[in-house]
């Protein structure tokens, strides 16, 4: 059973909760423990994600409300904490499953925030964008997160990989180094 650990940033009233998720599902027909953390519900700073979430997370959901330009400023904000994180803790390995969600699409009436402009930051960003009414469609919602879920699983499993392709080619080296190399029998 794999283990898939999100972690939903934003500023307070983007329209995210304040708590730690645990649910067992199934994705593609496997077994799955997701945990969805918001290390954010305590403040309003925008600089509210440390390197402990950044590490823990193997993906992110950076909320915006579209009514409100200053939770936009925070959303670019955080998606450079997650990059720069990254590649501070991460050995350069930026490439983690990231989406940007414009939330709060029922209350367009009052947008700040025009879909372009998000579309752009998140493909300055590489990642998946999308705007949604969490209050009118738990479809869109569900559905953001089973592709995101689905994209962590392919890292996950590209990581799994690269270690074992790795974990082999240095046995072979330990092995020509304790025994020498082959030689040919003539």
């Amino acid at each position: 059973m794999n283990d898939i650990k999100l972690a939903l940033l934003g500023s307070q009233g983007a329209g995210k909760s304040d708590s730690l998720y645990h649910k067992r599902l199934s994705i593609d027909g496997r077994q799955l423990n997701l945990e969805v953390f918001d290390p954010c519900s305590q403040s309003s700073e925008a600089r509210c994600i440390l390197e402990e979430p950044v590490d823990w997370a193997d993906g992110f959901v950076v909320v915006y409300n579209i009514s409100d330009r200053s939770s936009f400023i925070d959303a670019k904000n955080i998606l450079l904490q997650i990059r720069e994180a990254r590649m501070e803790n991460c050995k350069g390995e930026v490439e983690v499953p990231v989406c940007l969600v414009g939330n709060k699409q029922d209350l367009c009436h009052a947008r700040q925030v025009c879909e372009a402009e998000g579309r752009c930051l998140a493909q300055e960003h590489r990642c998946h964008f999308q705007e949604v009414s969490a209050a009118e469609s738990y479809q869109d919602i569900s559905a953001l997160f089973t592709q995101l879920i689905r994209q962590v699983m392919e890292l996950l499993k590209y990581r799994a990989d690269r270690r074992r392709y790795s974990g082999s080619k240095s046995m072979a080296k330990l092995i020509n180094n304790v025994f020498g190399k082959r030689r040919k029998s003539v």
